[in-house]
């Protein structure tokens, strides 16, 4: 027989066995189910914006913290943005996430805690927007004198667009666009900041503008409320898009007393949307009467300015000569002037003419140095023929003298030797006569005066000219350039000697 022990007995148990996620499951509905709609209220840690745009935070206070988590989907419209140490109240349901082991509150809406904390955390954001700069005077635009547009983002049911209408009508008509969005509650401020970038979005008005005219001035109006009725316009997107607004922008947000934060970021701040009317445009009425004014004061200036100017001219003619005098005496002196001028040019070619005749005088005329060539060369012909005729009386007397003791072989050969040497002289002195170079070929060139030419450069074309040969003359007519002839060269002849 087997024994059995004891702790092989198995033991049976009534409870019922789970998964782990069985029991996660079972969890999480008892907590949905126990839980389903809360109120929390506890300072915000650790919070973070996921890149999916769901929130996440702890809520907290001085003795425990829970989780929190805020979809995106309900993020759009909490109407408030969390920071780190605001204390809020949270309204929402517990549920667990089980892969964590973890409880958290689903936040549905998000409440600031009580006044205080409220306008703690307007100052915080009002002293950021500050720091950056976006309350700057220098920041701030001039609202133009005669807007033909306003644009008007506010609520198209309240009483705020009817008064701002009626004071428009009144004051100034003029082109009104309305931009309607809700001016409290989850997503207000979304729909004011998307309503003030739509106006700047609008193409300027006029040729290749839009259907749309873009305003020339923006109004961002609500009526009165308390703090929490008016936090929309507090929203760091509404002041943010006041800030970057092109268009000039007039916050009348709330009544005299209320101040939010896009006042500070706007243009010019109404007390009220009837005042954001009156800053907008102009008294119509008045503006006529003033024109007027101007007009009748302009009328009167220019008509006394006219007369001061008449009385100065007239005053200032009588201290000026009289033009006509004016011109007859430049007149006369330019007369002078032109005579002047004719005695000096007068004078200076008479000078000039003076010492080109005194110059000409000087020079010696072709004629003349031919002239005094020829009696030159007549007396070096006759000196020459002295010296010819004395040195062959010389010779003779010598070759008579020699004759008796040569031979007659060597008389003849000296006798032929002194005619070829008297023949050289003969022609050498045939020579020195310029018709002897005519019978060459060449040819004496004269003017009309019969003056010999002896330059190209005297030259012109179709000038008359003479043309001397050695056996006769020939009249020509010079065509073309001063191009110098080519010298034919000629062999020179061979010339005896004295001896």
């Amino acid at each position: 027989m087997t024994e059995i022990r004891p702790e092989q007995i198995p033991v049976t148990h009534n409870l019922a066995e789970l998964t782990v996620s069985e029991l996660s499951a079972a969890i999480k509905r008892t907590l949905e189910s126990g839980f389903d709609r809360v109120r929390v209220r506890g300072e915000i840690s650790g919070f973070k914006r996921a890149a999916s745009g769901h929130l996440y935070l702890q809520l907290k206070d001085d003795a425990a913290a829970i989780k929190g988590v805020v979809w995106r989907s309900t993020a759009v419209r909490l109407g408030l943005a969390p920071e780190d140490g605001m204390e809020v109240v949270a309204t929402g349901r517990i549920t667990s996430y089980a892969e964590r082991s973890e409880y958290q509150l689903v936040i549905e809406r998000l409440e600031l805690a009580g006044l205080g904390a409220l306008l703690k955390m307007l100052e915080d954001r009002k002293k950021k927007l500050a720091a950056e700069g976006l309350f700057d005077a220098a920041r701030k635009r001039p609202i133009p004198l005669l807007p033909e547009v306003i644009g008007v983002v506010t609520s198209p049911t309240g009483a705020v667009i009817r008064d701002i209408l009626h004071r428009l009508a009144d004051r100034f008509p003029c082109h009104v666009l309305i931009w309607p969005v809700l001016v409290q509650g989850e997503g207000a401020a979304l729909q004011v900041a998307n309503a003030i970038r739509g106006f700047n979005a609008l193409p300027p008005s006029g040729p290749g503008g839009g259907k749309v005219p873009r305003p020339d001035v923006l109004i961002v109006a609500r009526g009165g409320g308390s703090l929490e009725d008016l936090m929309a316009f507090n929203e760091e997107i509404v002041v943010r898009a006041a800030a970057a607004s092109e268009i000039p922008l007039i916050s009348a947000v709330g009544h005299e007393t209320d101040t939010t934060l896009i006042d500070f970021a706007s243009d010019r701040r109404a007390p009220t949307p009837t005042a954001a009317a009156e800053m907008a445009v102009p008294v119509r009425a008045d503006l006529i009467a003033e024109a007027a004014q101007l007009g009748h004061r302009l009328a009167r200036a220019a008509s006394r300015q006219i007369v001061e100017h008449r009385l100065m001219v007239e005053g200032l003619g009588r201290g000026l000569p009289d033009p006509v005098r004016l011109i007859q005496e430049k007149v006369q002196q330019l007369d002078h002037w032109v005579e002047r001028r004719d005695n000096a040019q007068r004078g200076f070619f008479d000078r000039k003419r003076d010492a080109l005749s005194a110059l000409a005088n000087r020079l010696r005329t072709p004629r003349d140095q031919i002239a005094a060539m020829g009696s030159a060369l007549g007396y070096a012909v006759s000196h020459l023929a002295t010296c010819v005729t004395a040195a062959l009386d010389r010779s003779g007397r010598r070759l008579d003298n020699a004759g008796a003791h040569l031979r007659p072989k060597l008389l003849r050969d000296l006798i032929e030797r002194r005619s070829d040497a008297l023949a050289s002289l003969a022609a050498l002195l045939d020579s020195y006569s310029y018709q002897h170079v005519l019978e060459r070929g060449f040819a004496l060139v004269r003017d009309e005066d019969d003056q010999p030419l002896t330059s190209a450069g005297s030259l012109s074309s179709g000038m008359p000219v003479s043309l001397q040969f050695h056996d006769g003359r020939a009249r020509a007519l010079v065509d073309g350039g001063s191009a110098a002839p080519k010298r034919k060269t000629t062999k020179p002849e061979k010339q005896g000697t004295l001896l």
